[in-house]
Parts: structure tokens; sequence; C-alpha cells
């Protein structure tokens, strides 16, 4: 089983720890465009029209500044930099230990910077979204479809895949439909669904908390995984069609 997950907006820096040192992440293959991506980000970030390239407002603009030294920066786990609702959900530091270490080898995260990332990885805090277009790359999801897909093709070889990416990071890496589930989060108010965000989010990091600390043979089938769901939510599964996965609904109480 791998868990996709997105990563977080807000990222908490690293008080104190190592530089980074690209040869302790997963994906060797990514080095190259890794190091590419990381030049830009620092020559855009130091550029005068950089929140503008980036996206954000001038609230940010410290954050942005910190693009421009990332590479002497000091590095934590990547479950410890991403943070929010998904992240507090998923609560990786109050896992018994070998659940944390099973959560090092089936969580990734995607990411605009890295590509993909263990869920260990040392890596600093940065500001960067997949939907950006840089100079160097382009937009970045086209740019690290290119990158990821060999990789990441062969990292999952037959493993089920629960993706709980966001639509603008399941852009960058398109797995195999037949063996995939996109976790989608909805409430029902007066007999009516209704998409939800924060809920969302909340949700898909408690359903890949519960997948790491269930006892029991872990799910291998989209179907596995709907019967793992129902042990504690209301949850249906949607055949795939064509490029799209199977769609694992998540029913919540309005």
């Amino acid at each position: 089983m791998l868990i996709l997950l997105p990563p977080s907006e807000g990222k908490t820096p690293a008080v104190s720890g190592p530089v980074l040192d690209p040869s302790r992440l997963h994906f060797p293959l990514l080095s190259e465009p890794r190091a590419l991506v990381l030049k830009a980000l620092a020559e855009a970030s130091s550029s005068e029209d950089a929140l503008a390239v980036l996206g954000v407002g001038a609230t940010l603009a410290p954050e942005v500044r910190r693009n421009t030294a990332l590479d002497s920066a000091p590095c934590a786990p990547a479950h410890r930099v991403y943070t929010g609702v998904l992240y507090d959900a998923l609560g990786y530091a109050s896992l018994p230990p070998a659940v944390q270490r099973r959560a090092d080898n089936a969580v990734l995260v995607m990411s605009a910077l890295w590509g993909a990332l263990g869920f260990a990885d040392p890596i600093p805090a940065y500001r960067l979204s997949m939907s950006v277009r840089l100079p160097e790359t382009g937009r970045l999801a086209a740019f690290w479809k290119q990158h990821l897909t060999g990789p990441l093709d062969e990292y999952a070889a037959d493993a089920l895949v629960v993706d709980c990416r966001s639509s603008t990071y399941a852009a960058a890496w398109t797995p195999d439909p037949q063996r995939t589930a996109a976790v989608n989060v909805f409430t029902v108010r007066d007999g009516k669904r209704k998409v939800v965000s924060h809920f969302a989010k909340h949700t898909r990091g408690e359903l890949a908390r519960h997948l790491l600390l269930r006892t029991g043979t872990e799910p291998a089938t989209p179907q596995e995984l709907l019967a793992a769901a129902q042990e504690k939510w209301e949850a249906e599964l949607v055949a795939p069609a064509g490029r799209k996965p199977y769609q694992l609904n998540l029913i919540l109480a309005g």
C-alpha cells in the first residue's frame, strides 16, 4: 500500500538540523530536476516580481526570502516540516514507533520543489506551489510529470495507491487507475451531497492514520480499501473510467 499526500501550504522551519543533502532523499533519479527547480526557485525568489511569480501576498515575503538560501537552511523530516489540517489529523508524532516506521515506507508526499518525497526525508521549509510557472521550468505540474512517471511507476509497482492528493498535485503523476483509489469527502445535507474542503483534508488525514494503525493484512485492492474505510466511515467505491481511477467516497453526516 502506498499513500499519496499533498504538501501543506504552511511549513514549519527546523530550528536546527543538518543542511540539505540530496543523497538522503528518495528517488535519486530526480536529483537533476530537483537541482534545476531549486536553482530556478532561488532566482525567482530574489527577483523584483518574486511575489507575483510565486502567486503569494506580501505577508509571505519572509518565506519567499527563505527560498533564496534553502541549500544552507536546517532540515527536518518531511513529516515535521509539513503541517496543517491533514498532517494534524494523521498525527505522526503520536503514532507508535513501529507504525512510524511503517509510515516512513508507505507515505509519499508530492512536492513542487522535490517532485516526490519519503515521509522521513530531511528537507528545509520552503514556499512553492505546483501551480507556479517558473521561467526555467514552465508550469511545475507539467515539468514534474515528465520526470516522475518512470520512478514512481517503478516504486508503486503492484501496490495499491491511496490517493489523497489535491487536483493540483494529482496532475504531476498518474498512477495505474486499476490499482488506485482517489479519496473524496462529502457531507450530506437535506438529502444532497456537498463536497467539503476543510473537512476533506482532515478526513484524508484520519484515513491515512486509520490505514497505518489498523491491525491485520493491509488492503491490497480498492475493494479491500473500501472495507477498511467502512470500519470508520460510510463509504462507497466508484469503478474507474479510462485514466480516471477508482473513487473512494467517504460520506460524513451533515
